[in-house]
């Protein structure tokens, strides 16, 4: 394999997509060697460059995604659950890097993910920030420190197009709450309050999600116990810091054994 390695980015009209391209063009030892879109997309077939808005760059935008892939060591991807799955098929028969920043998932597109994936470096995150992560570890702790006398909130906010809620971040936080308590997080998630409904059941993970403008991505977790609260808390100003969490990934993950992983595997947090 040449020290370069050669990445895919899927979704690549879209904000991370975009965000993923400038990156790249910035990035040492990563070299962009395919971008693509869904077929029907007014992209495909353009140069990319030019679709970005900039000068020509010589590479088309395609939506023969094998193509693509056949060309390449890793593909990055931001885009939808479907398509996603679809991916990491592809990557798994390439033996390739597949870097998953897609959130949404049901628990059965989880599980087909993962029979998609087996073959793969699969490295799939709700958040590839350093902060985040080091969020999801505090949460654990605070969590395994703390009874259900606390009672836990995760309040997470989004900009106005986001299409999930609550966010794969504020999911994985939960996630990492549930795991601190020894309990499995679908079987205490409150994920929706509306009308008369009673008090809040001890030992519940509570979520709310906030859409509005153009907020990056702010994430809260808070316990809240008999007169005091702790909060912990990110704020992502930036859009950038996903992508450079999603290019570590990429280089991280060559020479990998096949599996799953995640950033705290990433950035050596474990």
């Amino acid at each position: 394999m040449s020290e370069t390695t050669r990445v895919v980015v899927t979704g690549v009209s879209g904000r991370m997509g975009q965000m993923l391209v400038r990156a790249l063009a910035e990035a040492d030892g990563l070299e962009l060697s395919g971008a693509v879109e869904r077929s029907g997309h007014d992209w495909v077939g353009r140069d990319l460059g030019a679709a970005m808005g900039g000068a020509e760059s010589g590479l088309l935008v395609t939506d023969d995604a094998e193509a693509a892939f056949a060309e390449a060591h890793a593909v990055i991807d931001f885009t939808a659950p479907a398509a996603t799955i679809a991916f990491g098929r592809l990557a798994a028969a390439r033996g390739m890097v597949h870097v998953i920043g897609t959130t949404g998932f049901s628990d059965e597109e989880l599980d087909e993910l993962a029979t998609a994936s087996e073959g793969a470096v699969q490295v799939r995150a709700g958040n590839m920030s350093l902060g985040v992560n080091l969020l999801t570890l505090l949460t654990r702790k605070v969590a395994e420190a703390l009874d259900a006398d606390f009672d836990i909130e995760v309040v997470e906010a989004h900009h106005s197009r986001k299409v999930d809620a609550p966010s794969g971040t504020a999911l994985m936080l939960g996630e990492a709450a549930a795991e601190g308590r020894g309990v499995a997080l679908g079987d205490v998630a409150d994920r929706g309050r509306d009308g008369i409904t009673g008090a809040r059941k001890r030992g519940d993970i509570g979520f709310t999600a906030i859409r509005g403008g153009d907020i990056v991505g702010e994430h809260d977790v808070i316990f809240a116990g008999p007169g005091e609260r702790i909060v912990l808390r990110h704020v992502a100003s930036d859009r950038a810091l996903f992508a450079r969490g999603a290019l570590k990934a990429a280089r991280w993950g060559v020479g990998q054994a096949p599996g799953f992983y995640d950033m705290i595997d990433v950035l050596g947090l474990k």
